[in-house]
């Protein structure tokens, strides 16, 4: 027979491209492998994997994804070891967002290739590390996870010879950057809109120099896995909020669309123990939001009659949306989980302290960049001028913090605040 790859260079075999294209499971505006726009730097192709697969695969095996193992969602690693950790949910992500792009014939290797990265530029302590972050970088720029997604996947990994970054598709970008809708101007929010927030500085001069088109819509992958982050954080936020001791199962009832899927669960199920109740429930919830997002979805195509994922670009609104009562239920979800979960007292104190550690860490650097390790350190110094030379410096600093997992950081704070007290 003769070696495969030596077949496919000698033309006696289709290529990678024409197979996968062959098979007829895509729809017409689903991102094909073969109609990428490509790679900032240009490589060769690879002979048994499409261009969207080695996107994922490179995310898998960088080291801000290894990280997400020990960042958490909503509570500090150190609470316990059964709450989701960014790692985690990213992998929860992925999955509902390639269960949903087999189901609309959408591209699977790159919806999960963006839920698996797009959490990459979280901060250590969730939201709360991102706040006192964006607020001490407020001079220089700023802070947003977004853009630091973006740098870490264009510039901070550094494993390949040949580049900085691990020189994603041009689609994988522009999802990463995009996937919950566009950046700047655009037909849905208008140029002067002040809905529009400020484009971060790192998205901006990234663009600058390699066009994401900003003021349009993603692809249709992209827009799927945005709606499934939503769909796994949300309900899954139910059962740490329960496993915290945050709220009470009864309190559930204050959501209909939660207290239905438990009615449906004791009504199959009478005096079934606590746990399988939640998890019964919450199964339940994620299977009505994906069918609620397919049998919407598929009601925009329906209209739009989208032939190109471009042609999804430029519709001006999302093709993947949930159906405007179920966007309600979701709405009230997230409202009980705001305000019995998230301002809580208990995660109130544990995230004022987080945000703490990251200001004293962040000041520490900047007073004595020597106390970051020798790759950081020297990073930070230079500079064309000296405010170039402030502002790059404060920039390696917070790309410092936010690769920090929750535990190096309180260690890091730490060794560098109660040694000094006791010293």
């Amino acid at each position: 027979m003769g070696d495969p790859v030596q077949l496919r260079r000698a033309g006696a075999l289709p290529s990678l491209r024409r197979m996968s294209e062959a098979h007829g499971i895509h729809a017409p505006f689903a991102t094909l492998p073969g109609k990428s726009r490509g790679r900032r730097v240009p490589e060769p192709l690879s002979e048994t994997r499409s261009c969207f697969q080695r996107d994922r695969d490179r995310i898998v095996h960088s080291t801000a994804f290894r990280r997400l193992m020990h960042k958490t969602q909503v509570f500090v690693a150190h609470e316990g070891d059964h709450y989701r950790t960014r790692l985690t949910h990213s992998l929860e992500v992925a999955q509902i967002a390639r269960s949903i792009a087999r189901q609309l014939g959408l591209n699977e290797d790159l919806a999960e290739a963006l839920a698996l990265a797009h959490d990459l530029g979280h901060t250590p302590f969730g939201h709360a590390g991102e706040e006192a972050l964006n607020g001490a970088m407020r001079d220089f720029g700023g802070f947003d996870h977004n853009a630091q997604t973006l740098r870490i996947v264009t510039r901070l990994e550094r494993k390949y010879a040949a580049f900085d970054g691990l020189n994603l598709t041009w689609e994988t970008l522009e999802g990463v950057v995009k996937h919950n809708g566009p950046l700047v101007g655009g037909p849905l929010t208008g140029t002067n809109s002040p809905r529009v927030k400020p484009l971060p500085e790192p998205i901006r001069e990234y663009n600058a120099e390699h066009d994401l088109e900003l003021a349009s819509f993603p692809g249709p992958e992209a827009q799927v896995a945005a709606l499934a982050d939503d769909i796994a954080y949300n309900t899954h936020d139910i059962d740490d909020g329960l496993r915290a001791g945050l709220f009470e199962v009864a309190a559930l009832n204050d959501v209909d669309f939660v207290a239905t899927a438990l009615g449906e669960v004791d009504a199959l199920y009478p005096g079934i123990e606590t746990r399988r109740r939640i998890h019964e429930a919450v199964r339940r919830l994620i299977d009505r939001m994906v069918r609620d997002l397919l049998g919407e979805t598929r009601r925009r195509i329906a209209a739009a009659e989208p032939r190109s994922a471009e042609d999804v670009r430029a519709l001006g609104r999302p093709l993947a949306a949930f159906s405007p009562a179920m966007q309600a239920a979701h709405q009230q979800l997230k409202a009980f989980l705001f305000a019995h979960m998230y301002r809580h007292d208990k995660v109130n104190r544990m995230t004022a302290h987080a945000a703490e550690v990251v200001r004293d860490l962040f000041r520490r650097y900047r007073a004595d960049p020597a106390a970051m390790p020798a790759p950081w350190r020297d990073e930070a110094s230079g500079g064309a001028s000296a405010s170039g030379r402030d502002a790059k410096q404060a920039r390696v600093i917070a790309d410092y913090i936010a690769g920090m997992t929750d535990r190096y950081a309180l260690d890091e704070h730490k060794r560098l605040f109660e040694g000094a007290k006791s010293s």
